[in-house]
């Protein structure tokens, strides 16, 4: 009651004064079980208040933000399998009141037990066609999710200065209500990634704004693991020549990593996302070099789905083993139409399933042994659905 009377006094006492304004975000980041990230950007330098809790009661815990442009509150005290909600009071300009609040929610990730997972994927944001980006934002905010992947590129520079404009404002409906993770693309690297001069690159644009689950080379590849499923994000990029990416070849640190988390994966649906294609037949193609290491180990390990990157298209393989289609092996997805402009098929191969030049996101749903992808369009139009099963 105290903290709700204290932003009552300050709405009252507002002045009518141009505010300062939320220019990106909230965007939510990094969920766990029992916490998660909550970011914005203001315009001006301002002090911030976040609201939140178990909805609907979202004013059960305030957090205060120092005064400044970058914002970012570690949500504490949360609960799995709970949906939250939360309000953002921003500071208007005169320092004596705060604007009507932002408001949004999110769900913590599934406790083991619950055997369900829910979540929408998609890649390739980068691209000036805003109405594109927004409809597919609308859509994947309907659809509720957990939390969303995306399989890299999420602007066509890699700049920071691009990314309101190509990503956080278009994506903004979907961004303020379902947690993000983000497998780092090759445009992360920026234009300059076979130089050395870029090193700070990724620091300064990509880094410095998002939050993803701790691992050893976070946030160039991690792993999180929800209900009874194990994500695992790679860093394929030093295949494309970023100098600065992560090897990962059978020697590499990234690697061992790779083969000891699919190794206590265990009885896991086991999910891979990475922004190279291991199988392609788009204008870009596969990455066979990475392909020839990776390949072998996600069968070895019973990996079950491979969501992929960098080509502006849909394409689903079957089920894949020892380089053929086979009744039990891996599927891979490329998920690149979220808005970058779509781009045509340029060979064929006998692994394909399903290939659509079209601006699309997938929706993933997971209920104990069995998982359905639906892929829909910027439109709403379903081109893609199958399943797997554990």
């Amino acid at each position: 009651m105290k903290k709700t009377a204290f932003i009552l006094s300050v709405l009252v006492c507002a002045a009518v004064t141009q505010a300062a304004q939320v220019v990106r975000g909230p965007y939510l980041e990094d969920p766990t079980q029992t916490t998660l990230v909550l970011r914005w950007q203001t315009d001006e330098a301002t002090p911030a208040w976040l609201e939140y809790g178990p909805a609907p009661r979202c004013n059960q815990i305030m957090k205060i933000s120092p005064a400044g442009k970058d914002h970012k509150a570690v949500l504490y005290g949360l609960v799995p399998n709970q949906n939250f909600c939360y309000r953002l009071y921003v500071y208007n300009k005169a320092h004596d009141g705060v604007q009507n609040p932002v408001e949004g929610s999110f769900r913590t990730l599934y406790s083991a037990e619950r055997k369900e997972v829910h979540f929408v994927a998609f890649g390739n944001t980068g691209g000036d066609n805003p109405a594109v980006k927004q409809a597919l934002s609308t859509q994947m905010a309907d659809k509720k999710a957990n939390f969303m992947v995306h399989t890299g590129n999420l602007t066509a520079s890699g700049l920071n200065t691009d990314a309101d404009a190509e990503f956080f404002t278009p994506y903004k409906n979907a961004l303020n209500s379902t947690p993000l993770f983000v497998a780092i693309g090759v445009n992360e690297y920026g234009p300059e990634k076979e130089s050395r001069d870029s090193k700070s690159f990724v620091r300064s644009n990509y880094a410095r704004y998002h939050d993803m689950t701790w691992s050893t080379a976070t946030p160039k590849y991690y792993s999180f693991d929800t209900a009874n499923a194990r994500l695992i994000f790679l860093d394929a990029n030093a295949a494309y020549g970023a100098v600065w990416a992560p090897e990962l070849d059978e020697k590499s640190a990234q690697y061992a990593w790779l083969k000891t988390t699919l190794a206590g994966a265990g009885e896991k649906w086991k999910i891979v996302v990475i922004n190279a294609p291991l199988y392609s037949t788009g204008e870009k193609g596969a990455v066979n070099q990475v392909a020839a290491y990776l390949v072998p180990l996600f069968e070895k390990y019973g990996v079950n789905l491979v969501l992929q990157g960098n080509e502006a298209n849909y394409e689903r393989t079957f089920p894949i083993f020892k380089n053929q289609p086979a009744a039990r092996g891996v599927t891979y997805v490329t998920l690149g139409g979220g808005g970058a402009t779509p781009t045509r098929r340029a060979s064929t191969d006998n692994f394909t399933a399903r290939f659509v030049a079209t601006y699309h996101f997938a929706d993933i749903k997971i209920v104990d042994r069995k998982m359905t992808v639906k892929v829909y369009t910027d439109t709403g139009k379903e081109i893609d659905k199958f399943e797997l099963y554990l």
